[in-house]
């Protein structure tokens, strides 16, 4: 059998249906054999860059691992900003990548480069995988293949690459005479997580403003049914950082929504407020605590639950204050043991406490619509409103980096069997066209909605051309506020509003209506105004194919609340008034 054969028919079952890709001459072979194999197709993008991040994509929807395939050289350097999404948000993907034949290889001569478009592919994507490997001998191909899957899959997941020189892919091997990866699963002592539990739960009984934050590692460690269970049964307020978002609809009563230094005033003064956090599948990183972590939940004793062992050391390095336990164990050991006391436990009465936060809810919501008169333009706020009302459930829903996906994690609400993510990490402009991509090939049926701005539109524009190709149901919404708008809030912090390299001024964005007709879209359509959102909206949703709108955001449109380097995340700007903003803080805060 050809070895590029055997690949093939290992991704075929491995469940993998898609994988995306750009060919070239040192990977000719394994496109080869997945464009003749009957149950696995390949999907071309126009750049590298695009097909690793429709395979991170493609992983998130079908809980499976996602697959990129490109040759050597730049084909497989511009994969690495669609490797680092996968690795900073935890997304199990594959990519392979071609290499130039073994005699041609450099090896420990002290020259640059020996063969044509030859580059050393492990040691650069090393630092941002959790395994890469170069192989050069045939009979290797199914042990490093298990090995990769097996690494990518396991513990806290993320992206493995394989390197293949020419001369391997063609090789002739019997599969049955292969060796297999076999894995040595750790196993740990059980009787420090009951310990752990232990403290726990006394911490639980004792507090009076308990909080749970629910992170990404509930969806990843397949645990939400474990997770709704021990909410409802303690009917305590939880948290949800943004990769958790769409674990619960808008309306759960028992969700704040998010929290943290651009997210809404509900969450954060729960969690400033809080005497104790029991932390689930989250890394609580600096978008969550603030830059200043001795001001993160100041009197909340804190219990933090991770797969990843670094992620919890960094907490005494850091100095997160009032760290009760770090439980070092996944979530699914986690809630066997914690779930079985469920009905044991002996909460105080909270209800002054859960009182408290409905009124926050009710008090300061995202959106408020009399505020916004817009004539000439768009809200972001009122955009996002409108749109969540018009989608349905099981739609999935792509915003991408800078305002786009802020606003849209503040705004979105989302209802039962929707999916909301990015990029969260690594949050890179252009991921937003190939997501679609990779989204709509994983889930059949669905209509896709990626919402990006006019700059990051410009990155991957040439992937308009692969969704209009493939007649993809994806509805891509411009927010085009003429410039980054991120970037012109920061500079307006911190610069004095010195606009450089951030508006049209320093920079062409083309008729954006025109640009994706050119690629092949038939439906394109300009939002100018309020008036003109609603209606806009439901014929783009409603239209059977690709569509495009433009929707014109005011360019002085900005991100509110947004929290001030240094200060604690419920001091947001803008800010209350003194006399309101104590009237939120329970736990007084520090002057």
């Amino acid at each position: 059998m050809k070895l590029s054969d055997y690949i093939a028919e290992f991704l075929v079952k491995e469940k993998v249906m898609h994988v995306f890709g750009v060919t070239g001459g040192c990977i000719v072979h394994v496109m080869d054999s997945i464009g003749r194999n009957k149950h696995i197709e390949y999907v071309c993008n126009h750049h590298e860059q695009a097909s690793a991040m429709a395979a991170d994509a493609y992983s998130r929807i079908t809980d499976n691992l996602g697959v990129a395939i490109t040759t050597s050289g730049p084909g497989a350097t511009n994969l690495l900003t669609g490797i680092c999404c996968s690795y900073f948000d935890s997304i199990p993907t594959l990519s392979i990548t071609g290499q130039v034949p073994t005699s041609q290889l450099r090896g420990k001569n002290k020259s640059r480069q020996v063969g044509f478009q030859e580059i050393d592919t492990v040691k650069t994507f090393l630092p941002n995988t959790k395994y890469a490997k170069l192989v050069t001998r045939a009979e290797d191909i199914k042990y490093e293949l298990e090995k990769a899957v097996y690494l990518a899959k396991s513990g806290r997941p993320g992206p493995v690459l394989i390197d293949l020189p020419d001369d391997i892919q063609r090789a002739e091997i019997e599969p049955e005479k292969l060796r297999g990866y076999k894995s040595r699963a750790e196993k740990k002592c059980r009787s420090e997580l009951e310990r752990q539990i232990d403290s726990t739960y006394n911490l639980l009984e004792s507090a009076k403003r308990p909080v749970i934050i629910l992170g990404a590692g509930i969806r990843m460690s397949r645990t939400y049914e474990q997770t709704k269970k021990a909410v409802e049964k303690l009917g305590i307020p939880i948290a949800l950082t943004w990769g958790a978002l769409d674990l619960f609809p808008e309306n759960y009563p028992l969700s704040v929504r998010d929290f943290g230094v651009t997210a809404n005033r509900p969450g954060n003064f729960t969690v400033q407020n809080a005497d104790f956090i029991l932390a689930l599948g989250t890394r609580l990183d600096t978008h969550m605590t603030g830059s200043n972590l001795n001001t993160f939940a100041r009197d909340a004793k804190k219990v933090v639950v991770d797969i990843d062992k670094a992620e919890l050391e960094k907490y005494n390095a850091r100095g997160l204050p009032h760290i009760e336990e770090l439980i070092n164990y996944n979530l699914n050991d986690f809630f066997e043991s914690f779930n079985k006391r469920l009905d044991s436990v002996k909460m105080r009465n909270i209800e002054e406490w859960t009182t408290k936060v409905k009124d926050w809810k009710a008090r300061y919501p995202i959106c408020l619509e009399k505020y916004f008169l817009e004539k000439e333009n768009v809200d972001p706020y009122v955009f996002f409103d409108a749109l969540s009302e018009k989608c349905s459930e099981g739609d999935i829903i792509i915003p991408e980096a800078g305002c786009n996906v802020t606003w849209g994690m503040q705004g979105f609400k989302v209802k039962n069997g929707q999916r909301l993510f990015t990029s969260f990490n690594h949050s890179p402009m252009g991921y937003g066209i190939p997501a679609t991509i990779g989204a709509a090939f994983a889930k059949q049926n669905c209509q896709i909605i990626g919402i990006i701005g006019d700059g990051g539109l410009m990155m991957n524009e040439q992937d308009l051309a692969t969704i209009a190709k493939h007649n993809l149901p994806v509805k891509l919404f411009i927010m085009n506020n003429e410039g980054y708008g991120m970037i012109k809030q920061t500079q307006e912090i911190w610069l004095k509003a010195r606009h450089h390299a951030s508006t049209p001024d320093s920079f062409f964005i083309p008729n954006l209506r025109k640009l994706a007709e050119v690629h092949g879209f038939r439906k394109t359509e300009t939002i100018r105004n309020h008036s003109e959102l609603k209606e806009g909206i439901e014929r783009i949703l409603n239209y059977d194919g690709p569509a495009l709108c433009d929707v014109k955001i005011n360019p002085s449109a900005r991100i509110y609340p947004k929290l001030t380097f240094g200060k604690p995340i419920e001091d947001s700007d803008p800010p209350l008034s003194r006399k309101e903003f104590l009237k939120n803080m329970i736990v007084k805060p520090l002057e």
